[in-house]
């Protein structure tokens, strides 16, 4: 079956983080600060939407009963998360999904583990001129992300609603333009950062947008997209991501029983109505 469907939310898994600092020079690491009381402090770094609100929601219902304080530090760029995690700048981060982790840790040599996902965001096709693509015309502009990963799974969303097809062989996961075998349309295709397709949504016929950055632009993925990602069989949940040298910090695997927890997967219910849906 598809992964693809027509106004259907995806799902996807990915997990959670929070990290033990990394020493130098083989000397031990550092542990996660823990103050007089007992309480443990986990720095993680996580992108506004939903990320940072599911954290919040955790930090002010949950952590303290688990005695764990959130040191929330928000990001908007897709790279930087993984970079500080990696060099110790903060514990874990919570913003991306597997097959982006993957390419990450191929390209920069990175030591991070992922745990289970938590949530699964629809990546939409959206545009301000049309109302469906039908109306699609000859060499329109399409505006995919440029990140390896997602520019891939844009490109596969395109090819299930017909727009193009991929050659034989190519893994949806790592295509690119390049790749595009088959454009009925000519269609036009820009690469721009996956944060800026919202702002820049008018500059073109339609655009691949993902879920979080969508609800950052007042757009509802269940409402606004023309197309939706299904959630069946789909590789793309978010997760918590660590050092993998402390993947059994108890600190951390707290802070993952939390993101998993009942109480979590009703705020992802009531607070997103279907446009952000918990991959547990």
């Amino acid at each position: 079956m598809s992964i693809i469907s027509r106004r259907t939310l995806f799902a996807s898994g990915a997990g959670l983080a929070a990290l033990t600092l990394a020493a130098c020079g083989g000397e031990e690491e550092a542990p996660l600060t823990r103050k007089d009381d007992g309480v443990t402090t986990i720095r993680i770094a996580a992108t506004p939407l939903p990320h940072m609100e599911i954290l919040n929601f955790v930090k002010d219902n949950l952590a303290a009963d688990a005695g764990l304080d959130l040191d929330l530090q928000e990001q908007t760029e897709y790279p930087i998360p993984n970079r500080l995690l990696s060099e110790g700048e903060v514990d874990a981060n919570f913003f991306q999904h597997l097959p982006y982790l993957e390419t990450e840790i191929a390209e920069n040599g990175y030591e991070l583990t992922p745990f289970k996902g938590v949530h699964i965001e629809p990546l939409g096709i959206f545009s301000e001129s049309l109302t469906s693509l039908d109306e699609i015309e000859e060499g329109a502009a399409v505006g995919v992300p440029n990140d390896p990963t997602n520019r891939g799974r844009a490109l596969a969303l395109l090819a299930a609603e017909g727009l193009l097809a991929l050659m034989d062989g190519i893994e949806p996961t790592e295509a690119t333009i390049d790749n595009i075998a088959e454009n009925p349309k000519q269609l036009k295709f820009t690469e721009v950062d996956a944060a800026l397709l919202p702002r820049t949504l008018g500059d073109y016929a339609i655009a691949v947008i993902n879920g979080n950055y969508a609800l950052e632009a007042d757009l509802s993925p269940a409402e606004d997209a023309l197309v939706l990602e299904s959630g069946e069989d789909n590789p793309y949940a978010n997760m918590l991501v660590v050092r993998t040298a402390d993947v059994e910090n108890e600190a951390l695997k707290k802070l993952d029983e939390l993101l998993h927890s009942e109480d979590v997967r009703a705020f992802i219910e009531e607070t997103y109505s279907g446009a952000v849906i918990p991959a547990f």
